[in-house]
């Protein structure tokens, strides 16, 4: 197993646990729209090595485990380390942005770095990569097309950050865009029809 993804572990899983026994230090450190528009920034990394619980914490690791050996191999270390603090810091500014109207919207949890690890391993593998029994660009573009719609129609009861999700899955694919353009090229038709429902945000997004 990987120093790199073992470190990573170790401390998000310290922080989580402590946030679970400790209500000030875990409000101290989520992610809070009104507490980072008036300059907490810290926020918008500590945000991601708390969770919920231990349900959460266990799936958001778990699902880092499984994609982290394929960028690990095939970028590098510091590549990896890039992609998953990036993709963490994007995530939470992109929810800022989303949620720039709501002060009180709070977030906390590491799915915006491991969306950005989970994809950027799908745009250098989208037809070989399967996740969940399903060809990487498919899932990548159902995942798409899910986070897009609940992003723009909330539903009563869904507590997951789809803006963190998408902005973290947005800069995994751009890294890998300048890092490999000659796979992207090459799988061209496949992630075109994967980034459609991105297409969509932006045009939503433009108009707003």
């Amino acid at each position: 197993m990987n120093i790199t993804f073992i470190i990573i572990l170790l401390v998000t899983i310290a922080m989580s646990y402590y946030g679970f026994n400790n209500p000030t230090f875990f409000n101290r450190y989520k992610f809070n729209v009104g507490a980072v528009q008036k300059g907490d920034y810290v926020r918008l990394v500590s945000s991601g090595f708390l969770h919920a619980n231990w349900q959460h914490l266990i799936f958001n690791m778990i699902s880092l485990y499984f994609f982290q050996d394929v960028i690990i191999k095939s970028m590098g270390n510091l590549l990896f380390l890039f992609i998953y603090f990036g993709s963490m810091l994007l995530g939470s500014v992109f929810s800022l942005y989303i949620y720039k109207k709501q002060p009180y919207y709070s977030a906390i949890g590491a799915s915006g770095a491991v969306s950005g690890i989970i994809f950027a391993a799908i745009a250098l593998y989208p037809t070989a990569l399967s996740v969940n029994f399903l060809p990487g660009w498919l899932f990548g573009a159902l995942y798409f097309g899910y986070s897009v719609f609940m992003m723009f129609n909330p539903q009563q009861g869904d507590n997951l950050g789809h803006a963190a999700h998408l902005g973290g899955a947005l800069f995994g694919l751009a890294v890998v865009i300048v890092y490999a353009p000659e796979v992207v090229i090459h799988h061209a038709f496949y992630l075109g029809v994967m980034a459609l429902p991105l297409g969509y945000m932006g045009v939503r997004l433009l108009k707003k």
